[in-house]
């Protein structure tokens, strides 16, 4: 996720009309806030984070408040608050104040890209407000809907019937949920996630749904999530050099998905294709340095930034350069196999040999040339590699790449560096 909390969810809400609680900024005044007190009874004050970070409530990291007092004291404790959530440590820069919104019923909603469904697929139940994966699968609807019709209003009323959810949330739900396709939509979203939105009881005795957590990822190569004006600093998380370096050249035609697994791993697999990217990533679990996906035919200028970018941070440590794809419909094999052994060179060029065994597995257009021109800088270079074709398994391909780095732990690293003339830095066995 890209977006987390109210403070820029509500603005982006704002854009289909879907009723969202009230929110102050880092920077409100004492009287602001005291304001919102007054007008609400109870505010929440919750950490700004980069980025998508969860579990913030179970962590103890929102605060409650009835008083200006009060308030003031949370703000203290949460405003630079540091908060660790599976591998990810991430640094608050601010805190929120958004209003409370007293209800009965609570309700999570999603939509998202599935690929079981091959469609966008909403996820919904009433009992909201917690994390879904607790609930039976009995309260929660997961429907897939046609892109091109979008997200109906019979869609809603039948999950929620489907479901049991009480009768009295169901006219307000199937009114505003389908507003947030629009969102989805029209915005290049790819993850839109509000829980809990919750049922405020109005004068009239109808409901409505408020918005009271947000949360949403963007294909930053879809141009339409500029429509929205969002400030650039907003995408800018807490990642490593390495990271950031690669993300800037998104601009760019062509993928480059990275995600840093293990900076102590001995595998750098730059990897095309989401689906190889997960077997990949599965199979070699803490070797692997890297998780990506660099496909998309890019064009040799980006493919060479790209590899050179990876062999600076990477591959003075790495016993094996793993380059590993399936079998591509359009992205030119010869380009970008020649991108990556043309900066391998460069790099050996500019900071010496490092002892290295290179694996390949790759089927697409112009395999053959790609092949040659990879096999033929490796030759140059004195190093020794494995090359397999569109018809050699995937998992076997990378079973092969992990037992290279068993050897070159055992001793292989050691007879690469004698045969380059080197004295080897040993690394150690990052195995559980």
């Amino acid at each position: 996720m890209q977006i987390t909390g109210m403070l820029y969810g509500s603005k982006l809400l704002e854009h289909v009309g879907f009723p969202a609680t009230e929110v102050l900024g880092p920077d409100a005044s004492e009287r602001e806030i005291q304001d919102l007190i007054r007008r609400h009874g109870t505010i929440f004050v919750k950490p700004l984070f980069k980025g998508g970070v969860g579990k913030k409530g179970k962590a103890g990291l929102i605060g409650k408040a009835t008083d200006l007092k009060t308030a003031l004291k949370e703000k203290e404790r949460l405003f630079f608050v540091e908060h660790r959530h599976g591998n990810v440590l991430a640094k608050s820069f601010g805190v929120t104040f958004e209003a409370g919104v007293p209800a009965e019923h609570e309700v999570y909603f999603s939509i998202t890209d599935a690929t079981d469904f091959r469609a966008p697929t909403m996820t919904l139940t009433h009992r909201g407000g917690m994390d879904i994966e607790e609930l039976p699968k009995s309260d929660i609807a997961r429907v897939p809907f046609e892109a091109l019709t979008g997200l109906k209003a019979f869609v809603v009323a039948n999950a929620l019937s489907g479901i049991g959810a009480p009768k009295e949330i169901i006219s307000p739900l199937v009114q505003h949920l389908p507003k947030l396709w629009e969102l989805f939509h029209h915005y290049g979203i790819t993850t839109l996630e509000l829980n809990p939105i919750r049922m405020r009881l109005e004068s009239g005795g109808r409901m409505t749904p408020v918005a009271c957590d947000f949360k949403c990822g963007f294909d930053r190569d879809d141009p339409r999530w500029q429509r929205l004006g969002l400030p650039p600093e907003l995408f800018a998380t807490d990642i490593s050099g390495f990271e950031q370096e690669i993300n800037e050249l998104r601009t760019y035609q062509g993928q480059s998905d990275v995600f840093v697994i293990n900076d102590k791993g001995t595998i750098l697999a730059p990897t095309f294709g989401g689906g190889a990217n997960s077997l990949v990533t599965e199979v070699l679990g803490d070797a692997a340095i890297i998780s990506s996906d660099f496909g998309g035919n890019p064009p040799y200028e980006k493919m060479r930034e790209v590899a050179r970018i990876c062999y600076k941070h990477w591959l003075a440590q790495a016993n094996v350069l793993f380059i590993i794809g399936g079998k591509a419909n359009n992205t030119d094999i010869y380009e970008t196999f020649r991108a990556m052994a043309d900066a391998l060179r460069a790099y050996f060029g500019e900071h010496g040999p490092t002892p290295l065994y290179v694996v390949v597995g790759r089927g697409g257009p112009n395999l053959v040339r790609g092949l040659g021109a990879l096999a033929e800088v490796c030759d140059s270079l004195g190093l020794p590699y494995r090359m397999f074709g569109f018809d050699s398994a995937l998992s076997e391909v990378v079973g092969y790449a992990k037992r290279i780095d068993e050897w070159m732990k055992a001793g292989g690293r050691e007879r690469i560096a004698a045969h380059l003339g080197i004295k080897p830095v040993i690394q150690p066995d990052v195995r559980g």
